[in-house]
């Protein structure tokens, strides 16, 4: 059994590790070398969460800072209530207990990730993919250190070095307790941890964003938030795969053609519907099927709706409850939208790639859920965290 770590013996950790990795760097950059050069696959969104380079261990230390500056998230009363007997009862949050993150490509995940589930007081399993090996061992080692540097058991931290065949024996036959487990990664993986899983399963889902461009839009406006959201990271859950553009929008074909001479610039391949399959430099759509996926790809679809209710059905249908975005000048028409789109996180005039524990003020994210229990969106250290409820008696029975 694990006691709850005070919260200076956590912030006293997330401060070491902060400080390990930026004594270790040049170690850590080795080792990622390692795990580049041996991958030898053909998928560009896996190579680009593989990489580590200096800014995004800059980015682990960040994180770790910001954590162990924020308040304790366990303990916080959500309730108080006196009975009618005189027992006072409370709420108040409380860990998980034990978190299984299982993951693919991003070493980062070892670092941010279990650094929020730490700071929430919870003992950490991690299982990494066999491509990132070298940098997430390395990586653990560090934990290890700033454990022990600290007078707190290794175990706290722990890395599941697991096959395929072993890690579906251990979710559907775990051999210590399991609270909660997160799978980090594509649908194969999701889709792989919740058929064997045998405890609940925060669900970090896929993105197919959507763009709506409405009839009222600010052209130049809508043309960078699509440019930004589609080129600037392909691998991100983030990323735009859908444009719609209603059918009213004023200049609409100067703007596409705009629109595709940019996309163009970043080889993005772009396909479109019937309505606007005419357009130079697209592709027409083979397969209807094409709405529901995520690229993490260069690929793009463009649409056209006839209204915004239309646009509206259409996200809802496909989207994969992640986040979308209208541009439009008309703010009846953009509150309609928020409220009736079906995702974590609706924006107006402004680029889905702000979906980010980090970007909504969370200082980073475990993952970001696209289930609606029991947080929806990027979840961070105040979401990852259970209750109890607490009753204080003198002798009443009931």
């Amino acid at each position: 059994m694990n006691t709850l770590l005070k919260i200076s013996q956590r912030n006293a950790v997330l401060r070491k590790m902060a400080s390990l990795l930026e004594k270790e760097k040049a170690a850590i950059l080795s080792a990622n070398k390692t795990d580049m050069n041996s991958y030898s696959g053909d998928d560009i969104a896996m190579r680009d969460r593989l990489k580590v380079d200096d800014a995004k261990i800059e980015g682990m230390i960040l994180s770790l800072q910001q954590l162990a500056s924020l308040e304790d998230p366990l303990g916080v009363e959500r309730f108080n209530f006196t009975h009618d007997n005189g027992m006072q009862v409370s709420n108040k949050t409380a860990p998980f207990g034990t978190v299984l993150i299982i993951y693919e490509s991003r070493p980062d995940v070892t670092i941010e990730a279990a650094g929020i589930a730490f700071k929430s007081g919870n003992k950490i399993l991690l299982k990494g993919g066999k491509e990132s090996i070298n940098s997430n061992l390395f990586l653990v080692e560090l934990w290890h250190k700033a454990l022990q540097e600290n007078s707190v058991s290794e175990d706290w931290v722990t890395y599941l070095q697991f096959d395929r065949s072993q890690t579906q024996e251990f979710l559907e036959k775990p051999t210590q307790k399991i609270d909660l487990i997160v799978p980090r990664g594509g649908e194969r993986l999701i889709a792989f941890v919740k058929q064997h899983a045998t405890c609940p399963v925060i669900v970090s889902g896929r993105g197919n964003n959507f763009i709506y461009v409405d009839g009222e839009a600010d052209l130049q406006m809508a043309l960078d938030i699509i440019i930004n959201g589609k080129t600037t990271k392909i691998s991100a859950c983030n990323a735009i795969d859908k444009v719609l553009i209603d059918s009213n929008l004023v200049r609409k074909q100067q703007f596409l053609q705009h629109l595709i001479q940019e996309l163009q610039k970043s080889n993005v391949e772009i396909f479109a519907d019937n309505a606007l399959s005419s357009l130079d430099g697209t592709k027409a759509i083979e397969n209807e099927n094409v709405w529901f996926e995520e690229f993490l790809d260069y690929k793009i679809v463009l649409g056209q709706t006839v209204d915004l209710e239309e646009a509206v059905t259409k996200i809802n249908t496909y989207g994969g409850g992640h986040s979308a975005s209208i541009i439009t000048n008309n703010t009846e028409k953009a509150t309609q939208f928020m409220d009736n789109v079906d995702c974590a996180a609706v924006y107006h005039n402004a680029s889905t790639r702000f979906t980010d524990g980090g970007q909504f003020g969370l200082g980073g994210e475990l993952a970001i859920s696209t289930d609606k229990l029991h947080q929806r969106g990027p979840i961070g250290l105040q979401h990852l965290v259970t209750n109890k409820w607490y009753v204080k008696g003198n002798g009443q029975i009931r």
